[in-house]
C-alpha cells in the first residue's frame, strides 16, 4: 500500500495536462524554433545543409554550428575585401568554392581571440576545434554533393587538442561535500536560514544523484516523478541522441531522494506544466541546467576553493570511482552512456595520482 506522500506524488504526476509535451519534446520544439531564427541571419543556401543534418545531430548541435557558421561569415565581411561590401544574404556557393586554404587558416586565427557586439570572445582549444570542424561539415556537405568543386578546409590542419588534468574530487572531499549540504546551514539565520531549509533536501538529493549515478546535469533536470523506480532502484534517463537507459543507484541514493520526495516535493504545488518535474525551483519550475550548475559551484566553493567543481566534474568523480573500484572500462563506459570505450578509456583508466605519487620518491639523487 502507498503511502500518504507517495499516492500524492502519484497525484502530481498524473495531474498533468495529457496535451503536455515531455521535456524533451519541448526543449525540441524551442531549439527547433531558435534554429530557425539564427537560419533568417545566415545565407540562404545554409538551410539545405542543416536540412540534411537534422536526421544525424541533435538539435542543439545544430544550433551551435548555426552560430559558429555565422561567425566564419561576419569573418569574411570584416576581414576579406572581396565581400566588405556584402551583406549576409548575399554569398553564394560560389563564394565558398573560391576561398582558398590560406582564408581557412587566417579565419583559424581569427578565431583565436575576436570581437562580437562590443564583447570580446576567445576560444579555447575546444572551442577553436568545434568551430573549424562545424566548418569542415559544411563545406563538406556541398562538396559531397557536388554543389561545390573546391573543399579549401580539407587542405587545412585541425587544431591540436593537448590533453589536461582531469579534475575530480577525492573520496574525503565527496563526504566533506556532502556533510556541508547537510549541515552547512546549522549556524544560519534569518531569510539565509529560510532559504536554506527550504533547498537543503533537494540540493543533498542532487549532488548524492549526481555522484552516485554519474548521470549528466540535462538528464537531471529532465528527469519526471515518473521516471524514478524505487521497487528496482533505477531512474529513466533520456541520453545524448533520445535513447532511453535505465540506470541504477544505491541505498545512499535512495535515501536521498525519499527524502526529497517525502518532505520538500510533496508540501510544493508545481505551476501549471511543471507538475511531472522530478525538482523543482523555488518559483516551483522544472530545475534548468544552469541553476544546478549554479548550485554545485556554490557548495564546491565552500569545501573546495582551489579546484572548479561543476555537474560534469561529479561525473567524472563518479567514473573513475566506478573503474577503480571494479576495474571494468566497459562497464563505466555503459553506465555512462559513453558511444565510444575510448572516450572512457582516456578519461578514467590512465595512470591515476597515486601511483603517479610513488615515482616522486622512486628515483634518488644523492645518498643520504
Amino acid at each position: 500500500m502507498k503511502s500518504k506522500a507517495e499516492h500524492n506524488l502519484s497525484k502530481n504526476a498524473a495531474s498533468d495536462n495529457p496535451e503536455a509535451k515531455s521535456y524533451y519534446e519541448q526543449k525540441y520544439v524551442d531549439y527547433t524554433l531558435r534554429l530557425r531564427e539564427i537560419l533568417k541571419t545566415l545565407p540562404p543556401f545554409a538551410k539545405d545543409y542543416f536540412r540534411a543534418a537534422e536526421p544525424v545531430t541533435s538539435a542543439r548541435t545544430r544550433i551551435s554550428y548555426a552560430y559558429d557558421i555565422r561567425v566564419f561569415f561576419h569573418f569574411l565581411m570584416e576581414n576579406n575585401p572581396l565581400y566588405k561590401d556584402y551583406t549576409i544574404d548575399q554569398f553564394t556557393l560560389q563564394d565558398l568554392e573560391q576561398l582558398e586554404p590560406v582564408d581557412i587558416e587566417e579565419y583559424q586565427e581569427y578565431l583565436k581571440v575576436y570581437r562580437n557586439d562590443d564583447r570580446q570572445i576567445t576560444n579555447t582549444e575546444k572551442g577553436l576545434a568545434r568551430k573549424m570542424s562545424a566548418l569542415r561539415s559544411f563545406y563538406g556537405y556541398f562538396f559531397k554533393r557536388q554543389m561545390i568543386s573546391k573543399n579549401p578546409t580539407l587542405l587545412v590542419d585541425m587544431p591540436k587538442l593537448h590533453d589536461k588534468a582531469i579534475i575530480r574530487l577525492d573520496a574525503d572531499e565527496v563526504a566533506m561535500l556532502l556533510d556541508y549540504v547537510d549541515h552547512g546551514g546549522d549556524n544560519l539565520t534569518g531569510q539565509r536560514k529560510v532559504y536554506y531549509e527550504k533547498t537543503k533536501n533537494r540540493d543533498l538529493a542532487i549532488l548524492t544523484l549526481l555522484l552516485g549515478t554519474g548521470i549528466r546535469v540535462s538528464e537531471c533536470v529532465g528527469l519526471d516523478l515518473q521516471d524514478v523506480d524505487f521497487k528496482n532502484n533505477g531512474i529513466k534517463v533520456t541520453r545524448k541522441g533520445g535513447n532511453e537507459m535505465i540506470v541504477y543507484f544505491g541505498e545512499e541514493v535512495e535515501n536521498a531522494l525519499k527524502t526529497y520526495l517525502y518532505t520538500t516535493r510533496n508540501n510544493v504545488t508545481p505551476l501549471p506544466g511543471h507538475e511531472n518535474a522530478l525538482f523543482l525551483s523555488t518559483r516551483r519550475r522544472r530545475m534548468g541546467v544552469q541553476s544546478v550548475e549554479n548550485m554545485v559551484k556554490k557548495y564546491a566553493r565552500e569545501v573546495t576553493p582551489n579546484k572548479k567543481i561543476t555537474p560534469h566534474k561529479l561525473r567524472s568523480t563518479y567514473g573513475t570511482a566506478l573503474y577503480k573500484e571494479t576495474g571494468d572500462i566497459y562497464l563505466v563506459a555503459d553506465v555512462l552512456g559513453h558511444k565510444d570505450v575510448n572516450t572512457t578509456k582516456k578519461h578514467y583508466a590512465a595512470i591515476d595520482d597515486n601511483r603517479r605519487r610513488k615515482a616522486a620518491g622512486a628515483v634518488k639523487l644523492r645518498d643520504v
